[in-house]
């Protein structure tokens, strides 16, 4: 086995002369390490208290299963600080038209960190920005510079195994509002058409993003992985084998915060069964609106959500937490999005403006949400668009204000089945038909609380005039995030203590456990049941 080599890099200490092989011989400028030719095992390590300003680390290097490429810190102190300041230049170009024509498609991008073709790389403990003005740029206009904190790429080695980010501190990232599948915001992985087709598909098997906090970034939080295949994605049920051969495989994003995020929050793309986990979003879409909007006249993308897939397969979403999504077209905490097999279970979503969740678009099939719980989400909780195929909603808690509907207004369609959810209202009960938004949605087995009517179709409902006895603490839950998702005990006041909400429909399929980790026992109405 060859022996790796751990360069170093420090700003304080370094000299671009030196071979960088100890940190007593570091070099300097992060430009001096992408002259090296780097092998399996080898490292990079960056000293912690650096700032590199004006510089960026891009890299095409391949590891091993068994020796990955490091890119880390060494020393005490702060995290190193790549600062790229609108350097880091490299042109994107996928090769063909995206999904939608209106959608950039090529184009010049800064990049603080760029991994090009890269494989078994594991990069951590950075921080990262690039905010650097361009002079005479205006921050709304069309054509400002495409920025990344990292981007990831994929195109002339097919498939890319094993690529890991963990533990980075990435911020003020100020890309371009409208470019969303150029590499615009905190972390964007995608794939491009290689030059030669003899290389075989670009894709991803193994892509693993953890424990990053992103902030404060333009226009996605974190994007993975939008793909040049796109048009195999077209219709209803994606097969297994055309997802897998054209698409990403292995795509795990956990513990990660965004927060301040101009666009989406987390969203992966055209992914085999990826599993989003654990992430706490905050304050995303705070730039899709027309004050921002202002310079591209009608150019389309005035929409953005919290945490959901686009075309994927059989993607699962759980235990995440959604905060303060700002109003726009869309505005939710989760969207099951043209995908085929969407599954949410065990989040917790609050004060979204746009409303809970959206199941959006006629190839928006085989969805479910379970097991959920919504305090407080605006402007109609439950956003079917565009004629979304089927969504079975049951054993959720929806807390709704005084003044928002059910389902959101001038929606389009969609064929829903929602029962055994707890659906409780705060202040006057509603009159008349609020839950018919959509002709489409049908009622069964739910308890409505606070409300004089319920769905004529809905025999085995359950009414009550209040919470009282039903919900112990039902408006509080967590109002405010530190990034780190709350212990279930924070919810122990949505566990329904009563009888009225243990004689629902028997329904299939029913998931493992309840909101609080319990045994889901058949017939429960809700997302948890206090256990006596």
């Amino acid at each position: 086995m060859a022996k790796k080599t751990i360069y170093y890099i420090s700003d304080k200490t370094g000299n671009d002369d030196n071979p960088g092989t100890s940190p007593q011989k570091a070099l300097r400028s992060l430009a001096a390490i992408g002259e090296r030719v780097l092998a399996p095992g080898d490292e990079i390590r960056l000293e912690r208290g650096s700032v590199f300003r004006g510089q960026a680390l891009h890299l095409c290097a391949q590891g091993t299963a068994g020796s990955p490429i490091v890119v880390g810190s060494y020393g005490e102190g702060p995290l190193p600080v790549i600062q790229a300041r609108g350097s880091g230049l490299w042109y994107q170009d996928y090769g063909c038209e995206l999904d939608t024509p209106t959608h950039v498609w090529r184009g010049y991008v800064s990049s603080a960190v760029l991994l090009y073709d890269c494989e078994y790389i594991r990069l951590e403990d950075l921080e990262i920005c690039n905010d650097g003005p361009v002079r005479g740029e205006r921050y709304s206009q069309a054509d400002k510079l495409n920025r990344t904190g990292v981007a990831v790429v994929a195109q002339q080695r097919g498939t890319l195994h094993n690529i890991e980010l963990q533990r980075l501190y990435i911020h003020d990232v100020r890309g371009n509002v409208y470019d969303k599948h150029l590499n615009n915001g905190g972390i964007y992985c995608t794939a491009l058409r290689p030059t030669d087709p003899a290389a075989g598909i670009a894709r991803y098997d193994g892509l693993y993003i953890h424990h990053c906090r992103v902030e404060n970034c333009s226009r996605w939080g974190i994007a993975a992985g939008y793909t040049y295949t796109h048009s195999f994605f077209t219709g209803k049920e994606l097969d297994d084998k055309v997802v897998e051969t054209y698409g990403h495989t292995n795509v795990v994003l956990e513990y990660n915060f965004v927060r301040d995020i101009g666009g989406d929050g987390i969203t992966p793309m055209y992914c085999l069964r990826p599993l989003v986990q654990f992430n706490v979003s905050d304050r995303v879409a705070n730039e899709i609106n027309d004050q921002v909007y202002t310079l591209a006249g009608e150019r389309a993308g005035k929409t953005a959500a919290a945490i959901w897939p686009w075309k994927c397969k059989d993607a699962l979403f759980q235990y995440n937490e959604a905060y303060n999504t700002c109003y726009n077209q869309d505005g939710q905490a989760w969207d099951a999005d043209s995908g085929d097999g969407t599954i949410y279970q065990y989040n917790y979503s609050y004060n979204n403006a746009g409303g809970c969740v959206m199941f959006c678009e006629g190839e928006s099939v085989n969805n479910i949400f379970r097991c959920n719980i919504s305090l407080f989400d605006g402007d109609g909780v439950i956003n079917p668009a565009h004629n979304p195929d089927d969504a079975r909603i049951y054993n959720n808690t929806f807390i709704l204000r005084q003044d928002v509907a059910f389902i959101r207004h001038n929606m389009s369609g969609g064929h829903m089945l929602v029962e055994n959810n707890i659906i409780c209202r705060t202040g006057q009960p509603a009159e008349g038909d609020w839950y018919h938004q959509t002709e489409f949605a049908r009622y069964h087995g739910n308890l409505y609380i606070n409300f004089t009517d319920s769905p004529t179709e809905d025999t085995q409902a359950v009414k009550a005039d209040g919470p009282e006895g039903i919900l112990p603490v039902p408006f509080e839950g967590p109002t405010s995030t530190d990034g780190v998702p709350h212990s279930r005990e924070w919810f122990e006041g949505f566990a329904a203590c009563s009888a009225l909400v243990q004689n629902g429909p028997v329904i299939q399929p029913l998931p493992d456990q309840d909101f609080l980790g319990q045994p889901l026992e058949p017939g429960t109405i809700g997302a948890c049941l206090k256990k006596n």
